[in-house]
């Protein structure tokens, strides 16, 4: 079984080192900007700046296409979709719509991959926790999320070479390939129930919650980059818009 190569953060890249708030408020106000705007164009302009950073991240850009690829098509399936069946789709301003919707949704999606990709998941829980002030067990249920993430992909695989180890094949048809993948599902969410119920139990008898005051071991703090990094999608945001509405 070759196991899926997961995301990991490089602390050694620029943004590897960067507060994981800023980069999740830089991604939130980018999603925003991008709500606001309209047309293909302003979309665009956010994906070539976000595949710009990418070197800035450390993520290795084959994993990184390895891993979202998903998103790609789900961008590309929705524009179809609009083309299709949207009334007035296969017209020029209905292509031209269905485009900027794919091109909005995949930029929305790639932000916020990169923003926490590209985090620790223990900084993260630390910096929600410090500059966020979110409750600890928010934080801490985002950290085991995030850490459990890797597990839940080793047994979609087990999951599966399980059903081709029995002969349960769906073949060529779509529909028992829906249905195999519907159970697949299924067994992947009571697995990880049960998961979720043993940790929270562990996690009880260790004390957890028991009391409100809480230190933290590993202070975090905003710093000039973190500022930096906020006002540099605060004006990508910004250029994408006035870019879109000139053109």
């Amino acid at each position: 079984m070759r196991r899926p190569e997961p995301l990991r953060p490089n602390r050694a890249a620029p943004l590897g080192r960067a507060n994981p708030v800023a980069k999740l408020v830089a991604a939130a106000i980018l999603m925003a900007a991008l709500f606001v705007a309209q047309g293909p164009i302003a979309p665009t302009v956010v994906l070539f700046g976000l595949v710009a950073i990418v070197p800035l991240t450390g993520l290795g850009p084959r994993v990184l296409l390895l891993r979202t690829w998903p998103l790609l098509l789900a961008a590309f399936s929705v524009g179809l979709l609009n083309v299709l069946l949207a009334p007035g789709g296969g017209s020029g301003a209905g292509v031209t719509n269905a485009a900027a919707l794919g091109l909005r949704l995949l930029a929305i999606a790639l932000s916020g991959v990169l923003a926490l990709a590209s985090s620790d998941p223990t900084d993260l829980a630390d910096a929600l926790q410090q500059q966020a002030h979110v409750s600890p067990r928010l934080a801490i249920g985002v950290l085991a999320a995030l850490r459990l993430l890797p597990i839940l992909a080793v047994e979609w695989q087990i999951l599966g070479m399980a059903r081709r180890a029995r002969g349960v094949a769906a073949g060529w048809s779509p529909l028992a390939r829906a249905r195999l993948g519907f159970g697949m599902l299924l067994a992947l969410l009571v697995g990880a129930t049960r998961r979720a119920t043993r940790l929270a139990t562990a996690m009880q008898a260790r004390g957890f919650g028991a009391t409100d005051c809480r230190t933290i071991a590993r202070p975090k703090r905003l710093g000039t980059a973190d500022w930096l990094l906020v006002g540099s999608a605060i004006a990508l945001g910004a250029a994408a818009i006035a870019i879109g509405l000139v053109g």
